[in-house]
């Protein structure tokens, strides 16, 4: 049998002791005053000022009042329940369940109820929607990252959120954003095709380059074909005529119908500034547009559209320069030389023919200035050398002092305007030089007027001694006199 020490007992009931000295009959054994003022829910009410004045008078006052039930005072004012006035009371928004509104808190100031913590009994005294509630405020961490609603064409757009059988059936197609050039841009970007194509006359190139800047051009294509007319007219007719293969090139590849008729629209309206630059710029606009109509770029109905909608001079004389030429007997086939035939591709009896005719035309002109542009349209720079020596046998032939000096001109101005090089210069005498023999069986004395007008253009400083000492001399020695000695004379100058 387990027994326990005395002196555990004795701390044991001391202890109980205790508490029954400080919690027994704390509520049950309460005051005569407190028990009047119980309530049904066990609650003691607050005194009012007016009771404790009667009750320390002792008066009459103070019993009856002392009389009255918990609930309500005999001057028949309602006893309300004793609760303190706490910062969670809501002004605006009712309270929450079973909590009364405190009555004390209608007269607080302005800044009092504007607080922007939680406004009823059940927060914790911070401020509402986590500081992201109010006017001025950026939202809480993280609310970026939730938007109400997400564009489908966004390049960020991700369908991961989206449920699996909807994924499974729906196809997610990408968008290719380009942006688009501005007029200027493509300006840029066309110009250096254009020059370049005009250098080379690589068609492929100048569409390979166009296909991949195609989605930044948009819809401002038709500056292509406009911009390759316009730069056209600076250069000479054989760019022109790689201008036109290169827009009926482009054409369904590039550019539409659609796209050369707003560019011809452009340049009609822009007709009167490129007169400045280009005084016959009427002519090339019409000539263009009668190629492009010859090579089924644009319909035949497209000039007609323009009758009785143009106003300006050069304008309507563009569009007559077209209907001109499309009208005539096999226009659409003589369209294809209205630039005529390039330099490089002509045939070279076509080039001496055209040589030919130029020399005898100054002969009976004299007009070096006529003679220099229609060498210069020729656009034969490599083949000058054939005009010097059509010069030359035609000096020979004529054996006329006054041909002698009119050629001699023509190829001084010639020479000094750096239309013919010295290279050239040179290439035509010694063709010359070589075929001395052939042309002395037709002119005889075709050494003596050889070795006179060679001595001429050397004292105008067409040629250089060189050339001078390479000149033959006749075959044959020619013995001179008895009186002489037997010595031989040279026919030469030198």
């Amino acid at each position: 049998m387990n027994c326990q020490p005395t002196y555990l007992n004795q701390n044991m009931m001391e202890v109980e002791n205790r508490l029954s000295e400080r919690f027994d009959g704390l509520v049950d054994e309460l005051p005569d005053e407190l028990n009047e003022r119980r309530v049904k829910n066990g609650v003691i009410l607050e005194e009012s000022e007016e009771e404790v004045e009667a009750m320390e008078g002792g008066g009459v006052e103070g019993e009856e009042m002392l009389k009255s039930d918990g609930l309500h005072h005999n001057s028949g004012r309602i006893i309300k329940k004793a609760k303190r006035p706490i910062k969670a009371t809501s002004f605006s928004e009712p309270s929450a369940p079973g909590v009364a509104p405190t009555q004390g808190l209608v007269n607080l100031n302005r800044a009092s109820k504007n607080l922007r913590r939680p406004r009823n009994s059940l927060g914790r005294g911070l401020p509402k929607k986590g500081g992201a509630g109010g006017k001025g405020t950026w939202g809480k961490l993280g609310d970026e990252m939730e938007l109400p609603w997400v564009d489908p064409n966004d390049p960020n757009y991700d369908s991961d959120g989206e449920e699996a059988a909807e994924v499974g059936k729906k196809t997610i197609k990408l968008n290719t954003l380009v942006p688009e050039m501005s007029e200027e841009d493509v300006r840029k970007a066309v110009e250096p095709l254009m020059l370049e194509y005009f250098e080379n006359g690589e068609c492929e190139e100048v569409l390979f380059s166009l296909e991949e800047m195609l989605l930044n051009i948009g819809s401002r294509r038709w500056m292509v074909p406009a911009l390759a007319i316009e730069l056209s007219m600076d250069h000479k007719p054989s760019h022109r005529e790689m201008t036109s293969q290169l827009i009926s090139e482009l054409y369904q590849k590039v550019i539409s119908q659609r796209d050369i008729g707003k560019a011809y629209d452009f340049l009609l309206r822009q007709l009167s500034d490129l007169i400045l630059d280009t005084p016959d710029a009427s002519t090339i606009i019409g000539n263009f547009m009668a190629r492009n109509i010859a090579d089924d770029c644009i319909p035949p109905k497209f000039l007609q559209s323009y009758k009785g909608h143009v106003t300006e001079v050069e304008a309507v004389k563009a569009l007559c320069r077209a209907d001109t030429l499309l009208s005539m007997k096999h226009g659409l086939v003589r369209l294809d030389n209205v630039w005529g035939v390039g330099g490089g591709i002509r045939p070279v009896k076509y080039l001496v023919k055209k040589i030919v005719l130029l020399l005898k035309e100054y002969l009976c002109s004299c007009d070096i200035q006529e003679a220099t542009r229609c060498l210069k349209d020729l656009e034969v720079p490599h083949f000058h050398h054939e005009l010097v020596y059509e010069a030359v046998v035609m000096v020979i032939e004529s054996m006329h002092e006054k041909t002698d000096e009119a050629m001699c001109k023509l190829l001084q101005a010639l020479f000094r305007s750096f239309v013919i090089t010295i290279e050239q210069m040179r290439a035509g005498f010694q063709r010359v030089y070589d075929q001395m023999v052939d042309i002395s069986i037709d002119v005889p004395q075709a050494y003596s007027v050889l070795e006179r007008w060679v001595l001429r253009c050397r004292q105008a400083g067409i040629i250089n001694d060189d050339i001078l000492k390479k000149m033959p001399s006749r075959g044959r020695k020619r013995f001179v006199s008895e009186g002489d000695g037997g010595l031989i004379k040279d026919s030469s100058y030198w």
